[in-house]
C-alpha cells in the first residue's frame, strides 16, 4: 500500500514540556474571582523557555509555546449545534453532571464553526531589543492533547480527541476533563509565523471577552523563545524522515484536508497529519491512506517518534486499531430483527475544483475533483464483516445486528468485498456503499464516478450530540482499517455519529469534464444506492450540491455557490 510521506514538525520545547511537566508544576491554587457558576479555568505555561525549529523550506514556525488551559471544580463542556445549514453555529456550555446540569449559550456569533472557540489566546512576541515583532490571536480547541494535572483527577477523559473541521459538520462535542490541561496551540491546524531565527519574548494571554465569559483571572504567561533554523541535511532531521518533495504534495495544495479523526489524507505543504490529535478525523485523497504520523502532544516535544496512549500518559495520542471480524462467517437463517439500525446520511460535497488529473489520467482532460462524505447518525453503528473462501478474489459481506446490550442478534447478507490492487488501494472495498453522479441542469445524470466501492473508515465528526455517538471510534485510520491481501476476514464500520470523507483524486474517481458544456450542474452523492444496507431512514440518503461549469477544454474552470450558510467550495 502506497504511503504519502510527509516531515514531521519538531518544535522542541526547553525542559521537555509534555504533559507530564505540566502535571509536575500545576498543583495550582483556584482562580481568584473565578466564576462560581462553572469550572475554574486557569492559563498555565509548562516552560519558561522553549525552542522553535524553523525547517528549511517551510513558511515559518508554529507557536507551540506549552501553554495549557486547565479545569477545576468540573470540566469545562460545551455542545456545539446547527439546527440546520441555513442556520447559524450555537455554542452552550454544559454546567454540573446529570440531572442537575444546565446549559448557558454562548453570545450570538461568538462561536462561527466547530473548530474551537475563535481568537480565544492573545500572543505577541518582542524582539532581544523589546520592539514588539508579532501581535496575532489563536483558537482554542478544548479538546487539543490534554493530560492530567494532578494524580487523583480521572484517569481518562471523556472528551473527543479533536474539534471538527469538515464544513458540512452538524455537531460537536468540546470538553476539559476536571483536573486536566489542555494544549492551547492546534498544531498542524494553526498558520505558521514568519519569526526570523533569534531570542524573543512571548507574551500569552487570554483575550479580554473570554476571560469575563467564564470568569478567568487577568494573568499573562511570559515564555522566552529561541527560534533556530533547521535544514534537512542534517544529521537526525525530520526524525529520521526525508523531506516530503513536490509531488507527495500534488494533492493537496489545491484542496486542503479538513479535520474532524485519524490520518487519511496528503497533508497540505509544510503539515503532517496526526493518529488523533487536534486535527484527527481527516479526509483522505482517494483511500491512499498516511502511516500513522505522531499527534500534536507528541510532535511538539522529544518523544515525536512514539504514538498511543500509556501508563502516565493520557495524551490524546491514541491510535485507534482495526476491527477484527467474526471468528467464522454466519451461520443460520439470516434475519433483521426490530434493534436499532444506523442511518446513513450523504452530504455534500465540498472542496471542488477543476484538476487535469492525478495518477494515470490523462494530462489533456480537465477533470472535477470534490471531497464527499456519507455519515451515520444512527442510533446503532454500520458493522460489515466479510469473509474470504481460500483462493477467491471476493469476500462475502454480511451486515450485523446488535441489541441494546451490544448482543448480536441477526445478520443479513449485504453484497461483496473486492480485493483493490491498484496503488493507492490495496485493500479491501466494499462495494455499493455510496455512488457520485454529475447531474446536469435539469438532474438528469450526465456523468458517473467510477467509485463504487469503498474501505469504512471514522474519517470525520459530523455529529458527536446524536444518540448514542461514539467520541473514540476505532477504524479511524487506513492502514489498518480494511485488511491486507491475505486477510481471510475484514471488519468495517461506521460508528454513530461519524462520517467517511473520500476526496476524489484517483482515476476514474472524478467527472471527466473536457467536453462538457458550460453550466449549471449537480454533484449528487448518494449513500447506499442499492438499499442492500438495512438503515432506519432511506429518504436522506441523497444531497446535491450546485456547481457551475466555465471556461473552454484545457482551462476549464468551476463556480460553487454556497450551500445556505456554508461556503465551502
Amino acid at each position: 500500500m502506497t504511503r504519502h510521506h510527509h516531515r514531521i514538525r519538531r518544535s522542541a520545547i526547553a525542559g521537555a514540556a509534555t504533559l507530564s511537566v505540566v502535571a509536575g508544576v500545576a498543583g495550582a491554587a483556584p482562580v481568584a474571582g473565578a466564576a462560581e457558576s462553572g469550572p475554574r479555568l486557569s492559563l498555565l505555561a509548562a516552560s519558561k523557555t522553549v525552542t522553535l525549529d524553523r525547517w528549511e523550506g517551510e513558511p515559518g514556525v508554529y507557536l507551540d509555546l506549552g501553554t495549557y488551559i486547565t479545569a477545576e471544580g468540573g470540566p469545562l463542556e460545551f455542545r456545539v449545534t446547527r439546527a440546520s445549514y441555513e442556520e447559524p453555529v450555537i455554542a452552550r456550555q454544559i454546567v454540573g453532571d446529570g440531572d442537575a446540569s444546565r446549559s448557558t449559550t454562548l453570545p450570538e456569533g461568538l462561536v462561527k464553526d466547530f473548530s474551537g472557540l475563535p481568537d480565544f489566546l492573545r500572543v505577541s512576541f518582542e524582539d532581544a531589543s523589546g520592539k514588539e515583532v508579532l501581535n496575532t490571536t489563536e483558537t482554542f480547541c478544548p479538546n487539543n492533547a490534554s493530560g492530567r494535572i494532578r494524580p487523583d483527577a480521572p484517569s481518562t477523559s471523556p472528551y473527543p480527541e479533536s474539534c471538527p473541521t469538515n464544513p458540512f459538520t452538524l455537531g460537536s462535542v468540546w470538553g476539559v476533563e476536571n483536573g486536566w490541561a489542555t494544549n492551547t496551540n492546534q498544531g498542524w491546524d494553526s498558520e505558521p509565523v514568519d519569526l526570523p531565527a533569534g531570542q524573543y519574548t512571548a507574551k500569552v494571554a487570554v483575550a479580554e471577552n473570554y476571560r469575563k465569559l467564564f470568569g478567568m483571572a487577568d494573568e499573562e504567561r511570559t515564555v522566552k523563545v529561541t527560534v533556530r533554523e533547521r535544514t534537512w541535511d542534517e544529521e537526525g532531521g525530520g526524525v529520521g524522515l526525508a523531506p516530503a518533495g513536490p509531488d507527495s504534495a500534488k494533492s493537496s495544495t489545491a484542496h486542503s484536508a479538513h479535520s474532524g479523526h485519524g490520518a487519511h489524507a496528503a497533508a497540505p505543504p509544510g503539515h503532517s497529519l496526526g493518529a488523533s490529535g487536534h486535527g484527527g478525523h481527516q479526509s483522505r485523497g482517494a483511500d491512499a491512506p498516511t502511516p500513522p504520523a505522531a499527534p500534536h502532544a507528541l510532535v511538539a516535544g522529544p518523544r515525536a517518534a512514539e504514538a498511543g496512549d500509556g501508563p502516565g500518559r493520557t495524551d490524546g495520542s491514541r491510535i485507534a486499531p482495526a476491527l477484527k471480524a467474526a471468528a467464522e462467517r454466519p451461520t443460520g437463517r439470516a434475519s433483521v430483527p426490530d434493534v436499532p439500525m444506523p442511518d446513513l446520511r450523504a452530504l455534500p460535497a465540498y472542496d471542488i475544483a477543476v484538476t487535469d488529473g492525478e495518477d494515470g489520467d490523462d494530462p489533456d482532460k480537465d477533470y472535477l475533483a470534490f471531497s464527499a462524505n456519507v455519515w451515520n447518525a444512527g442510533p446503532a453503528p454500520l458493522v460489515v464483516d466479510g469473509f474470504r473462501s481460500p483462493g477467491e478474489d471476493l469476500m462475502d459481506a454480511y451486515q450485523y445486528f446488535h441489541d441494546a446490550q451490544g448482543k448480536q442478534v441477526g445478520y443479513a447478507p449485504a453484497g461483496t468485498m473486492e480485493w483493490d490492487a491498484r496503488v493507492g488501494h490495496e485493500h479491501w472495498h466494499f462495494t455499493d456503499f455510496a455512488s457520485y453522479r454529475l447531474l446536469g441542469a435539469d438532474q438528469k445524470e450526465v456523468v458517473r464516478s467510477g467509485k463504487e466501492a469503498f474501505c469504512l473508515a471514522n474519517t470525520d465528526a459530523i455529529d458527536y450530540t446524536v444518540e448514542n455517538a461514539n467520541w473514540h471510534p476505532n477504524n479511524t485510520d487506513l492502514s489498518t482499517a480494511c485488511g491486507v491481501e491475505n486477510s481471510i476476514s475484514v471488519r468495517e464500520v461506521l460508528d454513530v455519529g461519524s462520517g467517511d470523507t473520500y476526496t476524489q483524486y484517483r482515476p476514474g474517481q472524478s467527472f471527466e469534464i473536457t467536453d462538457l458544456p458550460n453550466g449549471t450542474y449537480y454533484i449528487e452523492v448518494l449513500a447506499n444506492p442499492e438499499n442492500r444496507l438495512h438503515e432506519t431512514d432511506l429518504t436522506n440518503n441523497v444531497a446535491l450540491r450546485e456547481v457551475i461549469l466555465g471556461g473552454e477544454s484545457g482551462a476549464r474552470t468551476v463556480k460553487v455557490p454556497p450551500h445556505h450558510l456554508v461556503d465551502a467550495s
